[in-house]
This record gives structure tokens, sequence and C-alpha cells, in this order.
């Protein structure tokens, strides 16, 4: 399979909520508009951004159909969804729901409770999954920081390379250069590296990435985009300029409780995707009113994602 490398920005969405904590499936036409408006090249659905692991395989499969209604008909936005990683079988179901669906892509992270000795071990799951559809891109997705699987990916490619034509490449969520740049290297650059630590997205252009997946690029995508035209115009001063906008942005999700500070900067840009799902804590309203003042102190109107006004 001849998979072109993903470009620019592709989003990891959150799975809007409605009060009673069911999917607000409604909302997802009006979700994908912004992010067309914004620029953003694809969304990568129920990842951990979308709270993929706290969702049924019924709920993925209804965001999977609400998702690529909105998209059919535009080759040129990507949609790939997370199908899991703690039950093959099930994933295999969810590949070939995606297929059927329209879905663009496949991704699949290490078993995280049974964990692959090795990583000729991963390579096999990786490697069972992705033989179930042949027909569409399949990723691994890298974030050792919550399954606890830290193999080099650079391993995972050697294992798998040639043996599954449809081996896209690795979502990278992890802050390990030297085996990113050698996974961007590996084959002339034949797999196609997503970073995933918005963070330091700066220091991963320096080394070649030039596609991303991201959690804050749903509300800041314009920051993003003018860091890489700033990098890539040889401004360096005013891309780590940028790029300390998005640290700053970014420690205001540990300040106020982690991964659900996220759907409250939604709600500054005016799209309310409602809260997370137990375990993870949501703020309450009077953080809420602290959090807005100091998002009001980063600027964050001047780089925030817009919503178009309808007329």
């Amino acid at each position: 399979m001849n998979q072109e490398h993903l470009q620019g920005l592709i989003v990891a969405p959150f799975t809007p909520m409605l009060p009673d904590g069911t999917l607000n499936i409604n909302l997802i036409p009006a979700y994908y508009k912004m992010l067309k408006e914004n620029n953003v090249n694809g969304a990568f659905i129920c990842g951990s951004t979308g709270e993929g692991v706290s969702m049924t395989a019924k709920e993925k499969m209804k965001m999977m159909d609400a998702w690529a209604a909105c998209t059919k008909n535009d080759s040129a936005f990507v949609t790939m969804v997370l199908l899991g990683g703690t039950c093959i079988s099930e994933c295999k179901e969810l590949a070939l729901y995606a297929k059927d669906a329209g879905i663009d892509a496949v991704s699949f992270t290490a078993p995280f409770y049974f964990k692959p000795a090795n990583v000729s071990m991963l390579a096999k799951a990786c490697m069972e999954l992705a033989s179930a559809v042949p027909e569409l891109p399949f990723y691994y997705y890298h974030i050792p920081v919550l399954t606890g699987v830290n193999f080099p990916m650079i391993g995972l490619l050697k294992e798998i390379d040639d043996k599954v034509p449809n081996f896209a490449g690795i979502k990278y969520t992890h802050e390990d250069f030297m085996d990113f740049l050698s996974c961007i290297q590996f084959k002339n650059g034949k797999y196609d590296m997503l970073w995933g630590r918005d963070e330091n997205m700066l220091p991963a252009l320096a080394v070649g990435a030039t596609g991303a997946v991201g959690s804050t690029f749903n509300y800041a995508a314009p920051l993003y985009y003018n860091l890489i035209d700033a990098f890539n115009n040889g401004k360096l001063n005013e891309a780590r300029a940028l790029q300390q906008k998005s640290i700053n942005m970014i420690e205001l999700l540990g300040k106020y409780g982690g991964i659900a500070t996220g759907k409250a900067y939604m709600k500054m840009i005016g799209l309310d995707c409602g809260e997370f799902r137990l375990p993870v804590k949501n703020m309450n309203k009077n953080d809420f009113d602290l959090f807005k003042k100091d998002v009001e102190q980063l600027g964050f109107g001047s780089f925030c994602s817009q919503i178009a006004q309808s007329k």
C-alpha cells in the first residue's frame, strides 16, 4: 500500500457528552465544521482525548458513523479511529466496522493490562490486527506514559517492516527524540511518523516531523500553524515564543486537574463538549471561573481556534 504521509495538524477530538454522560452525537457536524474553519486536516477519534478507553464498542461505532457521515465527501480530511488495546478480538470487530463505515485509517495501542513481553510480541499483535483490514492504513499509537509499554519504536518498525503492507506508521506521543528521528530516517522515510506531544512541537519539527496529532489543536490550531510557519521560514525566535505560549496554555491543564481541562478550553471557544466520564475529575464552577481568568491572561483570544458566527 502506497500511503501518503499526513501533513499539518490532525486533531484528537473530545467526545461530546450530554449532562447524563451519554454521547452527544448531534454536536459532531458543528465540531467538524469548526475544525475545517481552522484548517485542520483530520481527526483521530476515540483516542486518549476522546475517552476511547471509557467507551463501549457500540459507542465507538456511533462515533465512527457520525464522523464518517460528516467527512465522506471531504477527501482532504482524514478520519482515523483508535480501536483500543486490551482485547484484540474486539479491536478486529471495530476495525471491520471502521472499514464499512468509511473511516480512512485505524490505530491500535499496546495492551496495557497483559502487556507484551517484548517488541516482537507487540509487533505480532499489530500485524494480526492490521491484517484484518488490509484495505485501511494502520497506525500504531505509542503513548508509554499511559500504557506502560515503552519499547523503542525503531525496534517495532524493524520487526514489522514488509510483513504487513498496510502498516502506515506511528502516532508518537513520547519525548524520545533519538528514537523518533531514527524512525523518521528508517528506510528513507518509509513510515509516517506523526508527532503527539504538542508542547514539544518545535523540537519535533527540527528533527523532521511534518504531521502531528494533538488535543490542544482543537482549541488553538492557529497558534500551531503560526509556529510551523515561523519554523519553516527560519524565524526561530518567533517559533520559540509561540512554543512557549503553547507551554503556558498546557500548564493550565495540570493546574486545573488534567485532561478534562481541555473541555473547559472548548467551552471558551464556544463548543461545549460536556464533561469527562469517571474516573476523570472535572472542574467545579468556582474552578472554572478561576480558569477563565488565567486563560484570559494568556491572551488566548489572539491565538485560539475560531468558530464562524452564523449569519
